[in-house]
């Protein structure tokens, strides 16, 4: 089942655990866009692993396929898609990857509204 999550309070609980939170906010977050996509090749466990293996490398991947996939819910919920996977990877560039993380959020409290209604 996706949880809608606070935004502010989840960069918070970053922040107060020194980044333990964001670790779980990350996995969580790509298994519930797994969910609601429905797409069994996505996996938040492997993402993570993935990206520490390779130093953070695989990230600019995952930044790109979660753009992808976070249009692909729009277009399912019957909203105007906006193809996002450039600006995530930009900012993940520059290192803001947890500025991706909230957007991703936000579409996904959104879509979790959607479904609920």
């Amino acid at each position: 089942m996706v949880k809608e999550r606070n935004i502010v309070l989840c960069i918070i609980f970053s922040i107060i655990t020194c980044g333990i939170y964001y670790i779980y906010w990350f996995v969580s977050l790509t298994d519930d866009v797994r969910v609601i996509n429905k797409n069994s090749t996505l996996s938040g466990v492997k993402s993570f692993l993935f990206s520490l293996i390779t130093c953070g490398i695989y990230g600019f991947y995952w930044a790109y396929k979660m753009g992808k996939n976070v249009s692909e819910i729009q277009v399912s919920r019957g909203r105007v898609a906006s193809d996002n996977s450039v600006l995530y990877v930009v900012l993940a560039i520059f290192g803001l990857q947890i500025v991706n993380v909230c957007i991703i959020q936000s579409e996904v409290n959104e879509a979790t509204k959607i479904e609920s209604v």
